[in-house]
Parts: structure tokens; C-alpha cells; sequence
């Protein structure tokens, strides 16, 4: 019996993809026993923040690095840095930053929900968010009329929830704010690659511990050495609601030091999703296609669409089954609206694939030989 089914609740089987509402990632041994390690034990919390830090450079190729709570605490913490730097007289008055330079600049097909807005992750670091031109379509010339003498940074927003179309690229807000002296902010909290984005000339960047990384519910920043001090300032202020605890803190180094983006075993996920698309595409009134991670990584997925005349149910319907069923089946249904939903390989213990498959043809096969 698992641990949570010991507290009285069902198995999990997450087809979802890393999802925090999922418990993100289930970590490896070494990760799980690098944390009970951690918590056994007692270490100076400030000189553990500066090892992190170090350690987050070496495999960001950044200058420094600030672990944080989450990616969503690391946006709060990014945007206190940029408005007040290490003053401390000004961190004690955040998230209030009447006078300060404030103003954050983002393309409004980048102002999405995460799971809370990512205005509000703004506005609890004490920035005014500036959203410049429509959720579809953004110019240059957008960006550059939302700058003022009272913004702090731009913020890039690089999320399969945001809009992929019609927005102004990364390296044109990057050469923006070097014209005009302002940092930008990268939040990539799923993104693989955790050297791309410095390298192209972020000066801070976001990312989630618990997502690509494989580590425990956790994030860092990394970034320009100074900005980097003053993500670490914060934790006298708004980020002593954030702080993220000691184990959480060797969880994600040790999930760092064993990522290898290059060696994500691209071939078992493609030989799982292979097997379940041809299992789903067998069941009348199923059409199973293998498709691409719609941010562009590379994450493949099966998706499927449904006849409701002849399978006897709607996607949503089906959806809702599958979440109620003992072990509970989560899809990625972001465009359940539009009667499409998919099975993400990656969170699969062995075998779930066939729970899944089984749990499928049950709901509909034998729904339609009932009738």
C-alpha cells in the first residue's frame, strides 16, 4: 500500500504531464534519500542559500543562483529584486512600492493563469504589470510605448499556456531592454534546457525544481550576480512567505547534479505513446494521433478525439470517469472544451499504460456492447 493510500486516499495514475496540482514529480531514490538526509540534520540556512547559489550557476552557466519555494514564488521574488535591489529599507515595505520604479512590462498573450494569474505573482513582488498589445497579436512597437521611466523590467513568459502565436520573441525584448537599460525576466519554469535563455541574454531566469528538473516541489532563479543578491535580499521580506526549507533545498541540488537534458530517453517515451496510441486508436469511435508538446519541447503525447454517435460519451464525460475510477486517471484536458484531451508518458510508473488502456475500453467498448 502506498503512503497516501495509508491517509485513505485513492492511487494516482498521472497522465497529465508535471502538473503541481499532481504532486509534479515523483523523485528519484537518490532524491528522496538526499532529503531525509537533509532533514535529519541542521545547517546555517544563509551559507546553504550561497552554496545553492553556487551550485544552480554551475549548471545554468549562470553567474548565481537563488533557490526559491516554486517558479511561481520565483517570479515574486525576481520582480522584488529588480524594483528594490538589496535595500533593505525598501524590501521591508514590499509588496507597497509607491515612489519605486515598478512597472512590468509583459505581452498580454503572456498574462496567463498558471494557477494563480501571473499579474498577481507580479503585484506580490510590488510590480505594476503593463500588459502591452492583445492576447493574439503584439508588435515591437508595443513594447517599446509600454516603457517609461517608471519600468523594471520586461517579463517573458515561455509557457505552453501562453500564446504561441502573433508574440514579439525573446531576443527582441532582450535587445529592447539592453537599448534601454532594463533587466528582463524569463520565467521557463518547465523548460528543459537551463542554459538556453542566459545564454541568449536573459538576466534573470525562472525555473521550476519540481517540473523538468525531477526534483521536490521547489524552484531557483538564476541570473546576473547581482540581481541574484538581491532575489537572496528578499528573504527578509516578502520571500520569508516563500522560504523554501533545507530539504527541499538538497532535493533539488541533487536533482540538478544528476539532469542530463540530453539523456531524457526520448525512445521510451516515444515506444510508450506508440503503444497506447495503437491500444486507444483500436477502440471504435477513438481517433488516437501522436503529437508534439505545443511550446515546441521535446515531449510527445497521445492525443484523442472522440465520435460521441458512436463511442456513447463525450471527451468531458469520459474525462470526469476516469479522474473517479480507483487507481483516479488524470489526461491533460487544457482543450477539454474543444473535445480534446491526451495522455502524457512521462509521470508513468511501469505498466500504467496498460491500467490506462484496460480503463479505456472498459468505459467505452463495454458501454456500447450494454446498450
Amino acid at each position: 500500500m502506498g503512503i497516501y493510500q495509508k491517509l485513505g486516499l485513492k492511487q494516482v495514475i498521472n497522465a497529465s504531464g508535471k502538473m503541481t496540482a499532481l504532486g509534479a514529480s515523483a523523485v528519484a531514490p537518490s532524491v528522496a534519500q538526499a532529503m531525509g538526509d537533509a532533514a535529519m540534520d541542521y545547517v546555517e540556512m544563509s551559507e546553504l542559500m550561497l552554496a545553492a547559489g553556487q551550485h544552480i550557476a554551475a549548471a545554468t552557466g549562470a553567474e548565481d543562483g537563488c533557490p526559491t519555494s516554486g517558479a511561481a514564488a520565483g517570479i515574486a521574488i525576481s520582480v522584488a529584486a529588480v524594483i528594490t535591489g538589496t535595500h533593505l529599507s525598501l524590501i521591508e515595505k514590499l509588496p507597497c512600492s509607491e515612489g519605486l520604479k515598478n512597472k512590468i512590462v509583459i505581452q498580454k498573450g503572456h498574462a496567463v493563469h498558471f494557477g494563480a494569474p501571473v499579474q498577481q505573482m507580479i503585484a506580490l513582488g510590488g510590480g505594476r504589470a503593463v500588459e502591452a498589445g492583445s492576447a493574439n497579436h503584439v508588435e515591437e512597437a508595443h513594447l517599446r510605448e509600454a516603457i517609461d521611466e517608471q519600468t523594471a523590467a520586461l517579463l517573458y513568459v515561455k509557457s505552453h499556456h501562453a500564446i504561441q502565436k502573433g508574440m514579439q520573441s525573446l531576443e527582441t525584448m532582450i535587445r529592447i531592454g539592453r537599448e534601454q537599460g532594463i533587466p528582463v525576466i524569463v520565467d521557463a519554469a518547465a523548460e528543459e534546457d537551463l542554459r538556453h535563455y542566459l545564454a541568449k541574454g536573459a538576466d534573470l531566469v525562472i525555473y521550476s525544481g519540481g517540473k523538468a528538473v525531477g526534483g521536490p516541489t521547489s524552484g531557483f532563479i538564476a541570473g546576473r550576480a547581482p540581481l541574484i543578491a538581491a532575489c537572496r535580499a528578499q528573504y527578509k521580506g516578502i520571500g520569508r512567505a516563500m522560504k523554501v526549507g533545507k530539504e527541499a533545498i538538497v532535493g533539488l541540488l541533487t536533482a540538478l547534479q544528476q539532469y542530463d537534458p540530453e539523456n531524457q530517453d526520448a525512445s521510451w517515451q516515444r515506444t510508450r505513446v506508440e503503444w497506447l496510441a495503437g491500444e486507444l486508436g483500436s477502440i471504435a469511435g477513438v481517433t488516437a494521433n501522436i503529437v508534439q508538446d505545443e511550446a515546441g519541447r521535446a515531449i510527445y503525447r497521445v492525443q484523442v478525439r472522440m465520435d460521441e454517435q458512436v463511442t456513447g460519451r463525450t471527451a468531458q464525460e469520459l474525462v470526469r470517469l476516469l479522474e473517479q475510477g480507483d487507481p483516479a486517471i488524470f489526461t491533460r484536458n487544457h482543450a477539454i472544451n474543444t473535445d480534446v484531451f491526451a495522455f502524457d508518458p512521462r509521470p508513468f510508473h511501469a505498466g500504467q499504460e496498460k491500467i490506462i488502456a484496460a480503463r479505456m475500453k472498459e468505459l467505452l467498448e463495454k458501454r456500447k456492447e450494454g446498450e
